[in-house]
């Protein structure tokens, strides 16, 4: 799994800058943690559970040249139920599809699957986690928010703010980026974006919200 647009915008979205702590669930290549690493002044866990991906993203972070991220190799509930480390911010690309068409590689099945980590475990997990004051941050599917806004209160994690995220003016959300908290919000923040136009060109809005980490036409 290499870098993706949910990967980029999620880690792009995030409010990290005023974190010490910051958790990147299911890194992969690396790349929210990195996002976060300019983003903030923070200390940087990325956990990974499949070899391949936490070499990849090993690799990234030594060419990073920075000793603020530190990858985690190990499954994230296992690491939730031994470790005493609190986070101000955890941020997960998780796992989805719970049905459809299984791909035919082991890896990319578990990678955008719900087998490995659910999506109650991972809720279940980022809550024993986070701060007083800390956020999760998420992205999902959207025919898929209700239910894990559900999933995510019965571990007392509020949504407060929301990204609604089109892959065109004309077609329905296909993404939602969400923040939860421990501590219930008086109003839910929502905001939208478009990636591409019409023309399958880029949004000036999306350009905006990467113009300092991507190059695009």
């Amino acid at each position: 799994m290499k870098v993706g647009t949910d990967a980029i915008i999620l880690g792009i979205w995030s409010n990290v800058e005023e974190a010490k702590s910051i958790l990147d669930v299911g890194t992969g290549s690396g790349i929210i943690a990195l996002l976060t690493a300019c983003r903030s002044k923070a200390s940087i866990d990325a956990i990974e559970l499949d070899s391949a991906s936490a070499k990849e993203a090993q690799i990234n972070f030594n060419n990073f040249n920075s000793n603020k991220v530190n990858l985690i190799h190990d499954d994230f509930v296992h690491y939730a139920e031994i470790t005493d480390k609190k986070y101000d911010v955890i941020i997960s690309n998780p796992p989805f599809f719970n049905d459809g068409m299984l791909p035919t590689s082991n890896l990319r099945k578990a990678a955008r699957h719900t087998i490995h980590l659910t999506h109650e475990k991972l809720c279940k997990a980022s809550a024993c986690l986070l701060t007083e004051k800390g956020s999760f941050n998420v992205v999902v599917p959207a025919d898929i928010v209700d239910e894990f806004v559900n999933i995510a209160l019965t571990y007392k994690l509020n949504l407060c703010r929301q990204l609604i995220i089109r892959p065109k003016p004309n077609k329905k959300p296909n993404r939602i980026n969400m923040e939860f908290r421990l501590r219930k919000s008086s109003k839910i923040t929502t905001n939208s974006i478009t990636i591409r136009q019409e023309n399958n060109h880029y949004t000036d809005q999306y350009k905006f919200l990467v113009r300092n980490f991507l190059f695009i036409d």
